[in-house]
């Protein structure tokens, strides 16, 4: 039976590590927010919880695995891979399902190739929480049709793409552009419509162009949820995208403003003292409130202000 070991325990490696421990696989994780007193008895509370053994040390962890499977921030990815690489094993496996641009898996590749590592590009293709371990997952490199196999055989959702390392890792980043695009265009069209007290307005007139997408529902507050809750990791991500677009000579402008826009809000949210998860459950107005005022406490204070001035003048 394959054992498994998670670098990266945060939303996706701990929803993986406990949905695969269910399964009765051998799983281990290291993160390195155990190495953090503030956050070190939380890590092992969360390991305990989902029957995961947490190591002591990235060394001891991939140790401990058949697959190495890599679920840190994008910014972390290749530095993952520099010290993986020399303490695995030919006969190790090592999965990369970090959100980075393809030519980052490339470089990853080639590192692992140099110590004869079996490489795997993993593109998680949806947000992991919802449909665990069936989330979509796009694989890519020499053997991931027979390893696509063995995770389907666990229940995992998984195609293969190409033998080639980058594809997946493309699909996975063009697509965000308009995923995280999206995300950052609602926080701050209603952000601002909010200011104006124009946002049932702005909601209703979105609905009639685009009926089926859900602006007279729960889009609105799903996708600005998202932002609040990951933007930092997500506009890590986008840089990975930006780079994508560069690599083939391609504009990156958008992709750029979008890490500003979904990094953005959560900086806003710092210097306000808004903590998402008091925030639940999630209401979009409470928040732009909370960050930017509400419309009705200032109009109510201008009719204040109206009321005393005509007092004066009646004086």
């Amino acid at each position: 039976m394959t054992t498994v070991s998670l670098i990266g325990f945060g939303e996706a490696g701990a929803i993986l590590g406990q949905d695969l421990a269910a399964l009765g696989l051998k799983v281990y994780a290291y993160d390195r927010l155990q190495e953090t007193q503030s956050t070190r008895d939380a890590m092992h509370i969360k390991a305990s919880q989902s029957r995961v053994q947490l190591c002591e040390s990235i060394t001891e962890a991939i140790a401990s695995g058949d697959w190495i499977i890599s679920a840190v921030t994008a910014d972390c990815a290749l530095d993952v891979v520099r010290t993986a690489a020399p303490l695995m094993k030919p006969d190790q496996l090592f999965i990369d399902i970090n959100s980075v641009a393809p030519s980052t898996k490339r470089e990853a590749f080639a590192i692992m190739q140099r110590y004869s590592i079996g490489y795997l590009e993993a593109a998680v293709m949806a947000p992991i929480p919802p449909q665990r371990l069936k989330t979509p997952i796009l694989l890519g490199g020499e053997r991931a049709g027979f390893v696509a196999g063995q995770m389907n055989q666990l229940g995992m959702n998984v195609r293969p793409i190409a033998d080639e390392i980058g594809i997946a890792s493309a699909i996975k980043m063009c697509r965000s552009i308009m995923i995280k695009g999206l995300e950052a265009l609602t926080t701050e069209c209603l952000s601002t419509a909010r200011q104006y007290g124009a946002e049932l307005e702005v909601l209703s007139s979105l609905h009639q162009s685009f009926p089926h997408m859900g602006w007279n529902d729960g889009l609105p507050n799903y996708l600005i949820s998202r932002v609040a809750e990951h933007g930092r990791r997500r506009s890590e991500e986008m840089k990975e995208v930006a780079k994508t677009c560069r690599d083939v000579g391609v504009a990156s402008g958008m992709s750029q403003a979008i890490v500003y826009a979904q990094r953005n809000l959560v900086d806003a949210m710092i210097d306000a003292d808004v903590d998402y998860k008091k925030l639940e459950p999630f209401d979009w107005t409470s928040l732009v409130d909370s960050l930017y005022g509400s419309p009705f406490a200032r109009e109510a204070s201008a009719q204040v202000r109206a009321a005393e001035r005509g007092s004066s003048s009646e004086e």
